[in-house]
């Protein structure tokens, strides 16, 4: 029995070394099976009986052993993929309003910009309404004639009503109808005179002429004196000094097609009237 656990020993010693945990098991199992052997009258049913504990121990301690390799932690060479990366956190910083606020808004306008238009004398002495709203729109790109815009503007021998009927006219024109009447029923405020330098410059900045019911005389940058008593229909077709001054297309005179006025000017000249943009 010694010679025969001694060979066992050996044997499980060349075995792989989870196997020797199984051994070591059976050993245990073989030595006291001995001494249940010595105390028993008939030794063959306990070497039956060991014999069959170790048969079903050793598979077991194998596929623990087996199971504990596979769940061991992975050596310091593993690859950093294997720990699990935090996630990080979202920023709870607050966007800056003046930042939001400046990236929505629009770009600064040009100090100065004129648009390129065709100019067309008036035909008659009663259609300056339709001949500023035809010199308007072909700064737009729209081409039209003058006498196309007499029905829209219901022009007659008296003449074009009011700005109404000029910005009537020049939105059958376009899509969208973005022009619109501006009255000036007195003696401009300066509150009146900054919103016409700001509609005639928001206008011309978008490609839109705009048209000017005026009244009365008017001196332009250049020392020139246009007199008006009974009325009179221009169209400005730019601006420069950031819209203080405009540049009037006027169809009354064709060797004075274009000159520079002050938005100052051209707010009293449309005083009592009104002005499409």
């Amino acid at each position: 029995m010694k010679h025969h656990l001694k060979r066992q020993l050996r044997r499980l010693a060349t075995e792989r070394p989870y196997q020797i945990v199984a051994g070591s098991a059976a050993a245990l199992v073989l030595a006291g099976g001995t001494g249940a052997a010595l105390a028993a009258t008939d030794d063959s049913p306990v070497r039956q009986h060991n014999t069959a504990s170790v048969a079903e121990l050793a598979p077991r301690l194998g596929e623990v052993a087996a199971e504990a390799k596979i769940a061991a932690p992975p050596s310091p060479s593993a690859s950093p993929s294997a720990s699990p990366t935090p996630t990080p956190k979202a920023s709870t910083a607050k966007a800056d309003p003046d930042v939001t606020k400046k990236a929505k808004s629009k770009p600064k306008p040009p100090s100065t910009k004129v648009l390129d238009y065709t100019y067309q004398a008036q035909t008659a002495y009663w259609n300056c309404g339709p001949a500023a709203v035809r010199n308007a729109l072909s700064a737009s790109g729209v081409e039209t004639t003058q006498d196309a815009m007499v029905a829209p503007l219901n022009a007659g021998e008296n003449g074009t009503n009011s700005a109404e009927d000029t910005t009537r006219g020049l939105n059958q024109m376009v899509k969208g109808s973005p022009w619109r009447t501006h009255m000036i029923p007195g003696t401009p405020t300066p509150a009146q005179m900054d919103q016409l330098q700001a509609d005639v410059v928001k206008a011309i900045t978008d490609g839109r002429g705009v048209v000017v019911n005026i009244a009365g005389s008017a001196t332009d940058s250049n020392g020139g004196w246009h007199s008006f008593p009974g009325g009179h229909y221009i169209a400005v077709v730019g601006y420069k000094n950031d819209g203080r001054t405009v540049r009037i297309a006027d169809s009354a005179d064709a060797s004075m097609p274009a000159y520079w006025i002050s938005t100052i000017d051209l707010a009293n000249w449309a005083a009592t009237r009104g002005y499409s943009a």
